[in-house]
């Protein structure tokens, strides 16, 4: 019997938030943008007991660009960093609650030291 490893890395979400103009968008542009369904934005909204987006007279969410950049740091706890829901709430509070901004600096230069690995991994070869 042979066994496969199925190694899927997601794909880091880069939006840039300049090009980003309007005051609210609708839950399939915010689905696009991180290029994940719909259906998903509405469970984490759920499951992690975020503050529900502004509803427009319809019921249609309205998302402002600060959800975005909320929904992207849950991207980045759950789908790339692989964790958990529950441990992906705890993330979120931990994150939130950094005012020092400890936590993204620490992240940048992980991101730096992963960087300059991968230079001198090429250099090597």
């Amino acid at each position: 019997m042979i066994n496969f490893v199925i190694s899927m890395k997601m794909k880091q979400v880069n939006i840039d938030y300049s090009k980003l103009t309007k005051l609210y968008y609708s839950i399939g542009e915010v689905s696009s943008l991180l290029n994940v369904n719909a259906s998903l934005i509405r469970f984490w909204e759920k499951e992690l007991e975020l503050n529900s987006p502004k509803k427009n007279k319809k019921g249609n969410r309205q998302f402002t660009v600060k959800e975005i950049k909320n929904l992207e740091l849950i991207y980045q706890i759950v789908k790339i960093e692989g964790y958990k829901l529950d441990a992906a709430k705890k993330q979120l509070k931990i994150r939130k609650s950094d005012s020092k901004g400890q936590f993204s600096k620490n992240k940048e230069l992980i991101n730096k030291l992963q960087n300059i690995k991968n230079k001198l991994i090429q250099l090597k070869n």
